[in-house]
């Protein structure tokens, strides 16, 4: 017995010293998190809970809650035509953006690859944006748009009709979409070519040797060693679509008619000018929930598809 007793305490007490260490490390890693977490907690928990809140009272002229009312302010905005016309173009923000986002940089990726001379240069150039800001390509874009020294002012020489480019509602949406594709468009060029960088070239050699044509090899080796990548890059062009601010404020503000008055560009108008703070919160919410259900339909059936090595 005292000799089991001999062998089993050094293991107690190795036992007892790794989960001490791994307490310890816990606790460190912790510490090192808090300002982070600190940061996180104040402008992103608080916040939404806060709007959670909000949204359940009518408030006074400063945004104080006055009286609960539950549910109200949801289901009036589903009666309300701003904030289904704010959910329709949204929809078709992303609906424009996302697809044609990844594939020009898919595209540019695909050029970027290629085993040229001076092929830095062209990378340099295609990566330029993702050092510009938002406010500057809208202005940028403004300049490009304006009637009489932009694009139509090129169009007019042709002979070729000009475009409302930021002036119809039928166009409106459109032009403030190349603008965040522009934007978006560098990043996941950037993301794009270092996935493909890192695909062995023992696969091409060995596709290639098969007989398989550079169609062949796009298809059954570069598109699905992509795949999560694009995954990747569809859930975030997505999150940052249905967030889009900068361009609307800037090139049109909501307008014309509304064509661009965005969900996001919705809550900032009701809680700044119209002072509606308990709607404009429960339209947060929902803006929320609508992201937070897209982003785990993506991941239950999209990732389904995905092919990771």
């Amino acid at each position: 017995m005292r000799e089991q007793n001999k062998v089993a305490w050094p293991t107690r007490l190795g036992l007892t010293g790794t989960r001490l260490r791994a307490t310890k490390a816990f606790f460190l890693g912790i510490l090192y998190l808090t300002p982070s977490l600190i940061i996180f907690v104040a402008f992103v928990f608080i916040p939404l809970i806060r709007s959670f809140e909000l949204s359940t009272y009518l408030t006074d002229p400063i945004g104080r809650p006055v009286k609960f009312v539950g549910t109200l302010m949801y289901s009036r905005l589903f009666e309300t035509p701003v904030f289904m016309n704010s959910l329709m173009r949204s929809t078709q923000f992303v609906l424009y953006t996302v697809p044609t986002t990844i594939f020009f940089s898919f595209c540019l990726a695909l050029l970027g690859n290629l085993q040229l001379k001076r092929i830095a240069i062209f990378r340099m150039l295609f990566s330029t944006t993702i050092a510009v800001s938002g406010a500057t390509a809208s202005l940028m874009f403004l300049y490009l748009y304006h009637p009489t020294v932009g694009v139509n002012y090129w169009l007019g020489l042709l002979h070729i009709p000009e475009i409302p480019w930021l002036i119809s509602e039928k166009t409106a949406l459109f032009s403030v979409g190349l603008t965040s594709i522009w934007l978006q468009m560098g990043l996941n060029t950037v993301i794009l070519l270092a996935a493909m960088q890192t695909i062995p070239e023992e696969l091409y050699e060995s596709a290639m040797i098969d007989g398989a044509n550079s169609w062949d090899r796009l298809v059954h080796i570069t598109l699905p060693l992509l795949s999560s990548t694009f995954f990747f890059l569809l859930v975030v062009d997505m999150l940052a679509a249905f967030q889009t601010f900068t361009p609307i404020h800037i090139m049109t503000s909501g307008g014309p008619l509304d064509s661009t008055n965005l969900l996001v560009y919705s809550i900032y108008r009701e809680f700044y000018f119209n002072g509606k703070y308990g709607f404009a919160a429960a339209q947060s919410v929902m803006l929320f929930f609508i992201m937070l259900i897209l982003t785990v339909v993506q991941f239950v059936f999209v990732e389904r598809k995905v092919f990771y090595e």
